[in-house]
């Protein structure tokens, strides 16, 4: 089962916390503009980079820690990323930025860390892959009804799932919704799935960063 979750903080080949400079001028800092517009120019460099090593780009956001900024790169693929791959991931993440500083100047302004890992179990599923990898899990959901039935929330298991719909095993039998029938998707931890012995299933799932820092000001 591949271990999801699990942030990896070390970025550079040394295994410290990036810097994209020593002292800085007050131009050379305002160069890195606000937080959205930072995010803007790190996804166009981090997103080609994980494509091309056959994951999705999730997320990514910046905040603010204390003085330095962190980089929180999520990503995600068919059959989930193992800790292995979570570090080629940042590696190759880590080494782009490095070429992009070198050719572009600071993406960020001061001293940043990058953190890269899977997506955890509490993250909401909103796309049709998110739904396609969850199959088989229980999941609970708002179905948006019409005028006169309104909105209902259903729990049930994920059976199957296209880009077109969704299928669920509820009490009451399997029933497929379309996409946009569907609020986020919540999944629903599980001591015991079927079909598999007692544990603690989603243990090594949920999302591992760490929040010594007092982070503050995030933009996703």
């Amino acid at each position: 089962m591949s271990q999801r979750g699990r942030a990896t903080r070390p970025t550079g080949p040394t295994g410290r916390p990036r810097r994209t400079g020593g002292q800085r001028s007050a131009g050379r800092v305002g160069r890195g503009g606000d937080l959205a517009s930072r995010r803007a120019r790190l996804h166009e460099v981090v997103e080609p980079v994980i494509g091309a090593a056959g994951y999705d780009l999730e997320e990514l956001s910046i905040s603010r820690a204390g003085r330095r900024h962190v980089v929180q790169v999520i990503v995600d693929a068919d059959g989930g990323i193992d800790l292995d791959g979570v570090a080629d991931v940042s590696r190759a993440v880590s080494a782009a930025l490095d070429a992009a500083e070198e050719e572009r100047g600071d993406l960020v302004a001061g001293e940043y860390q990058l953190e890269v890992s899977s997506p955890g179990v509490s993250r909401p599923l909103t796309l049709p892959r998110h739904w396609r990898r969850n199959a088989g899990r229980l999941v609970r959901v708002m179905v948006r009804g019409g005028p006169e039935t309104g909105d209902r929330q259903v729990t049930g298991r994920v059976v199957e799932a296209d880009d077109e719909q969704v299928v669920l095993e509820t009490d009451a039998g399997r029933t497929a919704w379309r996409h946009a029938e569907l609020g986020p998707g919540r999944v629903q931890i599980e001591f015991t799935r079927p079909g598999e012995a007692d544990g603690a299933d989603g243990a090594d799932e949920a999302g591992d960063f760490d929040d010594d820092d007092d982070v503050e000001g995030e933009e996703r």
